[in-house]
């Protein structure tokens, strides 16, 4: 079975951007870039549940996307580092959220350490891979599984340019590992599913969220004079490149990998 292709390739532009009576499923959704995520997906008419692991605010997160976009949104609690819970708990969502459906699966779950590496425990090490790497890896093989059985599918994982370079000055080496295995495992999935799914990243360089908020402002300041773009992004910037690798707009791209980081990789 080839990769699929839309009913109508030659249907107006926009319209092939419509999530309408699509179910999405966001991990990493509660806060900073997942957030935006599953709003964007409702924005464009999705169905959206959510995974989080801690947030002690989900439900209000969910109910006031519902309210502003006016599809359904759910929240999940569950925990992607374990291959049997993620499991379990995307199987409720296709079985109860989806009514037997699940067309997108945004892999979004992501921790980050800064830790000399040669202090690194076994346990932060385990910590680090076991969201970044091991999440993914289970995230992907639970909705893969329903994308089979139901013949079409869409995965689509948050990498970070952290996969392509190494940032300076912070020490954060299970973090860029971590996702540069992740890109590669996108890309070796890409391959492996062309039959029932299409499977892309989208790396982002510096964003406002929680994770930047506790970084000391040398160290800012310091990024900032790398970035061409002279500005750090703002979550809701991103939203918009998960919606087109969702939509039927960009149904023949499997295997890419999007960077969006104000020029930062380029010099």
């Amino acid at each position: 079975m080839p990769l699929y292709q839309p009913p109508d390739v030659n249907a107006p532009v926009l319209s092939q951007f419509s999530l309408k009576g699509k179910v999405a499923c966001v991990t990493g959704g509660a806060k900073g870039i997942g957030v935006e995520i599953v709003r964007g997906l409702a924005e464009a008419g999705a169905d959206v549940a959510f995974i989080y692991s801690t947030s002690k605010n989900a439900d209000e997160v969910a109910a006031k996307i519902a309210e502003e976009t006016g599809v359904r949104i759910q929240a999940y609690q569950s925990d992607v580092s374990s291959r049997h819970r993620i499991a379990e708990t995307l199987n409720q969502i296709a079985d109860e959220f989806g009514k037997g459906r699940l067309d997108i699966m945004v892999a979004n779950s992501g921790v980050c350490a800064n830790i000399p590496s040669l202090d690194y425990t076994e346990r932060d090490w385990k910590h680090n891979n076991g969201v970044n790497l091991d999440g993914v890896m289970w995230t992907a093989q639970a909705a893969g599984k329903i994308f089979k059985k139901q013949g079409k599918g869409n995965l689509i994982v948050t990498a970070s340019v952290s996969a392509i370079l190494v940032n300076i000055p912070q020490n954060q080496v299970a973090y860029n590992a971590s996702k540069a295995a992740v890109v590669h495992l996108a890309k070796s999935l890409a391959v492996e599913w062309t039959e029932f799914a299409r499977v892309n990243c989208i790396s982002p360089g510096f964003v406002q969220t929680e994770m930047l908020d506790f970084q000391p402002k040398e160290l800012r300041d310091q990024w900032m004079n790398t970035i061409p773009g002279r500005r750090i992004c703002q979550p809701a910037e991103l939203k918009s490149a998960y919606v087109f690798l969702a939509s039927d707009a960009c149904c023949y791209m499997t295997g890419a990998n999007i960077v969006i980081d104000g020029g930062y990789t380029l010099p």
